[in-house]
């Protein structure tokens, strides 16, 4: 037995054992009841619904006009037309039941896999409260967060200085710290969006200083992987009086720092359009074509490892990696201390490749998924778009992105909601092995042991 098959406690072991037998049974329900519909061909039809619909999305999004139009149409019909061939056919009750059986089948296996994953927890140390912490605010950020929930005040009722942006005259985030730290500020800290907090962090490593977060931006990533209340950004200023450290990686681009990702390819792309603010929908839907058949956007080549990465349509580099491969990072990372980046790189040159990508998802043959300690992006073009922590900058080629491990104090409440479970993708040779008793899985290390 391996070392993380000791870490499992044995009634998870059997759980998970149960769960995996409870997905093959629901599997050979479906079966059942594809033999007991007598038509498999009629049956089949869903899976070709769903292939058809991913080679309409893909004319929808690649061409204009009528390609566009026909694609969007048969995007839309074909998953329709199988419904109503179900119904018309009487095999409706046949296919709700394989339905429902396949998704509880996923479900069960899913479960099965999260209770083998035995939590081997990420080192915390408890820590006195700062004297002098000093506090960024983002008065916009998130929609007006920072006036919402009272932060200024709050902060400042529990001894901290707080530095509002005057986002007006182009605040330097970075240059707010050093001062800060000049004037001798003992933690830093940001409640803003993701560009903002990587800025400050810099500081906060460059002086051996902790850091904390409030989640007060549009979208948290960075607070939500470190496990904090994206719902109430005050809850996170429990970090000031009752908080314990942990040590976590800086993504670093070019020189410039970041806690999340680093996008290359279309989506860099379509950011630095003037209009994409104001009009994202419509500003992606006239990129896109140019953008996915090669006639506009800087060629790119990407080193990883030994590996190259030919002309990906986006390349998404993470701060170590996320549980399922998502190009727009929209998923979560299980842990932020592995000392890794994630890359995810996307190429879908045809109707084929679209199919296959809603059909098999991740696994498709257009996704490739690596880790890496430094991931290498050249181009045929003197200046490349690239979207760091989701801004818009122009970078000369080559670029590099590294990950600095363990670098970050990090600063969070000792209590706090933890990071959601994102479920591993299924692998059912490892399902049918773990029914049998003959495998296990990696330790998750995500959950933290908090220590004196």
């Amino acid at each position: 037995m391996r070392a993380n098959d000791e870490a499992v406690p044995d009634g998870s072991r059997f759980e998970a054992q149960n769960l995996a037998r409870l997905a093959l049974l629901c599997l050979a329900g479906v079966v059942a009841a594809v033999v007991a519909a007598g038509h498999w061909l009629l049956l089949l039809l869903g899976l070709v619904g769903i292939a058809v619909a991913g080679a309409g999305l893909w004319w929808a999004v690649a061409h204009r006009g009528i390609a566009r139009a026909c694609g969007a149409l048969l995007a839309l019909a074909a998953p329709i037309a199988v419904l109503v061939l179900y119904a018309v056919s009487g095999l409706w009750p046949y296919a709700a039941v394989a339905l429902g059986l396949w998704a509880a089948a996923l479900a069960s296996a899913r479960s099965a896999l999260r209770r083998l994953r035995a939590p081997r927890g990420r080192r915390s140390r408890s820590v006195r409260p700062p004297r002098r912490p000093v506090l960024i605010m983002n008065p916009r950020s998130g929609g007006g967060k920072v006036g919402e929930h009272g932060l200024v005040e709050r902060a400042e009722a529990l001894g901290a200085k707080v530095i509002l942006l005057d986002l007006d005259n182009d605040p330097d985030p970075a240059a707010l710290a050093r001062q800060a730290v000049a004037e001798g500020a003992d933690l830093l800290g940001v409640a803003g969006g993701d560009g903002t907090q990587a800025l400050v962090a810099a500081v906060a490593v460059e002086h051996g200083l902790p850091f904390m977060v409030l989640s007060a931006g549009t979208r948290n990533h960075f607070a939500m992987d470190l496990g904090l209340d994206r719902d109430d950004p005050a809850a996170g200023l429990d970090a000031l009086t009752h908080g314990v450290e942990i040590r976590v990686d800086l993504g670093d681009v070019a020189g410039r720092p970041f806690v999340n990702t680093v996008s290359f390819g279309t989506y860099a792309e379509i950011v630095q359009s003037p209009e994409y603010r104001d009009a994202k929908a419509a500003t992606a839907l006239e990129r896109l074509p140019d953008l996915l058949g090669g006639a506009a956007g800087a060629r790119l080549t990407a080193r990883v490892e030994d590996q190259q990465l030919e002309e990906p349509q986006a390349l998404l580099v993470s701060n170590n990696p996320y549980a399922l491969a998502d190009p727009l990072g929209a998923g979560r990372r299980p842990r932020l201390d592995g000392g890794e980046l994630g890359v995810v790189a996307i190429r879908i040159a045809s109707a084929a490749q679209a199919a296959e990508l809603a059909l098999r998802g991740e696994k498709a043959s257009g996704i490739t998924t690596l880790t890496s300690r430094r991931v290498t992006v050249e181009a045929d073009a003197e200046s490349i778009p690239v979207a760091v922590d989701g801004e818009a900058l122009m970078l000369p080629p080559p670029v590099v992105c590294t990950v600095r491990p363990g670098v970050l104090r990090m600063r969070v409440p000792r209590h706090r909601p933890g990071a959601p479970y994102t479920a591993p993708s299924v692998d059912w040779r490892r399902v049918v092995r773990l029914a049998l008793g003959r495998t296990s899985l990696p330790t998750d290390e995500n959950q933290e042991q908090s220590h004196a």
